[in-house]
C-alpha cells in the first residue's frame, strides 16, 4: 500500500505533542499531559509555570503504537502524566540518555534508524536527526540531548515528514537539507528564553528562524507547534511573520485537539 493510498493525520495535543496517524499506524510525540498551573523547574536554575490545559487527556488519546520523545530532561516535552504514559506503549524511540530510563526505549545517536515493525506501514523508517537546543554559545550539557526525528515509508512521492525537536538555527539543519528530501516539516518555535539567567539566549527557534529552516528544507508544507502554554515561551503571536513570509501558503495551522488532514 503506497502513499496514494494512504491517510494522514496530525493532532495537536499539547506544546510539542501531536498524535501523527499514518494509515492507522498511531505516533505520539513529546508527551505533556499535565493539568495547567504547575510551576517546574529543568534545572540550572530554570524554571516555567505551564499555563494552558492539553487538548486531550491521557485516557482519551486512544492506542499508541509508538512514542518519538525528543529528549526526556525537560517538563515541556515530557511532564509527570506523560512520563507514566509512555510506560504503558509498545516502544519509544529517544535519546540514548532518556533511553536509560525506560525498558521499553531504544536510543538513537544522531542519523541513526529504526524500523519499526508494522503491516499499517509499510518499510516505515525512523531517523535521528541532529537538534541544538541551546544558545551557540552556551555548553551543550547546559540543556542536554536532543534530536528531532525524520519519518519515511516506502511509496513516498514528495518527501520525508520531518520534527525538528526542540533546535535553534545551526549547522547540522544544513546537513539535514543535504540528506533528506522533507514533503512536511513540523518546526518547534516559542523562542525559549531564561532572561534573568542567560539574557536574551534562545533554546528554540524564533518564527523568524522556524522560516528560514523550512526554506532550507524546501518543505511543502510547514505546521508550527510548541509556542504557547508556558511562561518561558517569549514569542507566542507567530501567525503575522509566517503570513508576511515566502511559505505563508504552505503553513498549516492545527487546531488542539482537532484532526488535520495532510498530504505527505
Amino acid at each position: 500500500m503506497y502513499l496514494s493510498a494512504m491517510k494522514i493525520t496530525i493532532t495537536h495535543v499539547s506544546t510539542a505533542c501531536v498524535i501523527i496517524n499514518i494509515n492507522g499506524y498511531r505516533i505520539l510525540t513529546d508527551p505533556v499531559l499535565d493539568h495547567a498551573g504547575k510551576l517546574y523547574h529543568f534545572g540550572y536554575g530554570t524554571l516555567s509555570r505551564k499555563t494552558e490545559e492539553p487538548a486531550l487527556q491521557a485516557a482519551e488519546l486512544g492506542k499508541i503504537d509508538l512514542v518519538l520523545l525528543s529528549h526526556h530532561q525537560h517538563q515541556d516535552n515530557l511532564d509527570t502524566t506523560g512520563k507514566a504514559f509512555i510506560k504503558t506503549v509498545p516502544l519509544v524511540l529517544t535519546t540514548p540518555p532518556a533511553a536509560k530510563h525506560f525498558t521499553n526505549a531504544v536510543g538513537l545517536a544522531n542519523w541513526q534508524s529504526y524500523r519499526p515493525e508494522t503491516s499499517l506501514v509499510p518499510g516505515l523508517i525512523i531517523t535521528a536527526t541532529p537538534a541544538q537546543h541551546h544558545p551557540w554559545w552556551l555548553p551543550g550539557f547546559f540543556a542536554g540531548k536532543v534530536i528531532g526525528f525524520m519519518i519515511e515509508w516506502a511509496g513516498q512521492q514528495n518527501g520525508a515528514l520531518y520534527l525538528t525537536g526542540d533546535t535553534v538555527y545551526f549547522k547540522g539543519l544544513e546537513e539535514v537539507a543535504r540528506r533528506f528530501t522533507v514533503n512536511t516539516i513540523i518546526v518547534n518555535l516559542g523562542s525559549v528564553q531564561f532572561r534573568y539567567l542567560t539574557g536574551w539566549g534562545r533554546y528554540t527557534f524564533n518564527a523568524a528562524e522556524a522560516i528560514k529552516t523550512a526554506l532550507l528544507m524546501k518543505a511543502k508544507q510547514v505546521i508550527p507547534i510548541h509556542y504557547r502554554g508556558w511562561t518561558h515561551f517569549k514569542e507566542n503571536e507567530i501567525q503575522p511573520a509566517f503570513n508576511a513570509s515566502p511559505i505563508a501558503t504552505k503553513t498549516i495551522w492545527l487546531q488542539s485537539g482537532r484532526e488535520t488532514e495532510i498530504d505527505c
